[in-house]
């Protein structure tokens, strides 16, 4: 019997690049996605299909309750992937787009994880994988709701492998810095939606950002394609004990090596530039 896979966030990008290789390698894939329109294409493309709202538990209940009627109750892995990016200064986040970040990449990839926990317990071995990001362990300026979400992901996911710790069940971190994907085109719309650019006191800096993610091409250097977090959920998936955390792209190997030796100080300073760079 094929190794099954659920799948949030597969409209495009990662979801959707990790979605198709899985399914070329073998597995059965659930790819599930928040539009309808989205759920139609990946239809079309021969994958299962259906969709899964992050922001709404009726969703995401139902969309797992598909999985188990279509499995007969076996799931061997889930990839929380599903997300957006809120661009804006910390003094400009009303608590409706705070909330609206974590609603999407936090809240509902642990309703999700919950719902898959009992059954991977229950049958004797699961696989749980975080697309997080270098920003899950350093943060950078005007990323700040992103930044925590990420942070909040990390923290609630090494608590779940320590309590993983005498089961048969592993959890993975995959730790991206930047992949070609519409990441930038729902970030703008985020920040047109929750941040009065207008009257904020970071107002050039905003145009600033508009115009870097606005521009063709990749928005930052080291920029690779989605295939390169692919070749990471494959060892986390096919690993007999998988790591922890697997870094993605030379700027997550990078910021993790200067965690590690530089002070807070020295560290916030790079940071700031590199962050402050349109």
């Amino acid at each position: 019997m094929k190794k099954t896979v659920l799948i949030t966030g597969c409209s495009s990008g990662i979801g959707h690049c990790v979605a198709k290789g899985l399914c070329q390698r073998g597995y059965r894939v659930f790819a599930t996605a928040r539009k309808r329109d989205s759920v139609e294409k990946l239809l079309a493309e021969g994958l299962e299909s259906f969709r899964l709202d992050l922001n709404d538990s009726n969703s995401i209940h139902f969309a797992f309750e598909e999985v188990m009627r279509r499995t007969g109750g076996e799931l061997y892995a889930l990839f929380n992937n599903g997300a957006f990016g809120l661009p804006g200064a910390v003094e400009d986040l009303s608590r409706d787009a705070l909330r609206a970040q974590f609603e999407t990449n936090v809240f509902g990839w642990q309703e999700l994880t919950n719902l898959a926990i009992p059954v991977m317990r229950r049958q004797g071995y699961g696989r749980i994988i975080q697309n997080s990001s270098v920003l899950g362990f350093v943060a950078m300026p005007y990323r700040g709701a992103y930044n925590a979400s990420k942070y909040a992901i990390e923290g609630l996911t090494d608590t779940l492998r320590l309590e993983l710790k005498d089961t048969n069940v592993y959890i993975s971190l995959i730790e991206p810095g930047p992949i070609a994907s519409r990441f930038r085109m729902n970030a703008v719309k985020a920040l047109e939606k929750y941040i009065d650019i207008e009257n904020s006191f970071h107002r050039d800096k905003y145009q600033g950002v508009l115009v870097r993610l606005n521009k063709p091409g990749p928005a930052v250097p080291f920029t690779l394609p989605p295939e390169t977090v692919l070749k990471r959920v494959i060892l986390a998936l096919e690993s007999t004990k998988p790591q922890p955390r697997y870094y993605v792209t030379f700027p997550t190997y990078l910021f993790g090596f200067l965690k590690r030796i530089l002070s807070a100080r020295v560290l916030d300073a790079i940071l700031a530039k590199s962050g402050n760079s349109n």
